[in-house]
């Protein structure tokens, strides 16, 4: 009992701490880095002037990305007792999103060298204007990630969710919360671009609202009597 009290507080903790770094991560993401510019040379010449705080941001959030991993083991051993089947596969599809999310955690790492480059000396106007279409590509490749990482991460919370049905010590409240949440958030992902501001209200609800609200839960079971 003592080890599962620990695997439940340690999930649970994990979840509320990676809601908290979410919300520092919008804090750094807004105060901090202004708005993109729609030319993208300026994106890529304003760079040096938002590293520092883009990197300090995508740290916070690789962070939390790694709590929520915690929170997810955390989730399935709460949970396999009563309905083993969604919670297995929730774990584990919700797993996979945050691999995805992980592998984009720091685009700053591959935006650098571009940015380096454009700054050279020697860099021409084609050089740049060149440099500038690769660092769009790239973004692209990292809103794929973050937009596979979504799909699978809320898919995960809705297979909890399902689990969540039928297990007493989180019954049909949690479960429903978890799996309406979950497909108001797919249902966001579907309509809107992982890098438009029409998005957030759904980032909001699997970033925050729900690891907040599992995490609390679960580290409530580590100490229940």
């Amino acid at each position: 009992m003592g080890e599962e009290r620990s695997v439940l507080s340690w999930g649970g903790l994990a979840g509320i701490l990676s809601s908290i770094l979410s919300i520092l991560f919008l804090v750094i993401l807004i105060g901090f880095v202004p708005a993109p510019p729609s030319d993208p040379e300026a994106l890529v010449a304003r760079f040096p002037d938002v590293k520092a705080a883009t990197i300090v941001g995508q740290a916070v959030y690789l962070a939390a990305v790694i709590l929520w991993v915690i929170l997810f083991l955390a989730l399935y051993r709460a949970l396999r007792g009563g309905s083993l089947a969604p919670a297995l596969f929730g774990r584990g599809v919700g797993l996979v999103g945050l691999v995805l999310f992980a592998a984009g955690g720091i685009p700053a790492v591959a935006l650098s060298l571009i940015s380096d480059l454009y700054h050279a000396p020697g860099a021409t106007a084609q050089d740049r204007a060149t440099l500038a279409l690769v660092w769009q590509g790239i973004q692209a490749l990292f809103h794929e990630t973050d937009t596979m990482g979504f799909i699978f991460l809320t898919l995960g919370y809705i297979l909890l969710g399902i689990a969540m049905l039928r297990n007493p010590t989180f019954g049909p409240r949690f479960g429903g919360v978890s799996i309406a949440l979950g497909l108001a958030a797919l249902v966001g992902i579907s309509l809107f671009s992982v890098a438009s501001a029409l998005v957030a209200p759904f980032v909001i609800l699997v970033f925050i609202i729900l690891p907040l609200l599992l995490g609390w839960k679960v580290f409530s079971l580590s100490r229940a009597p």
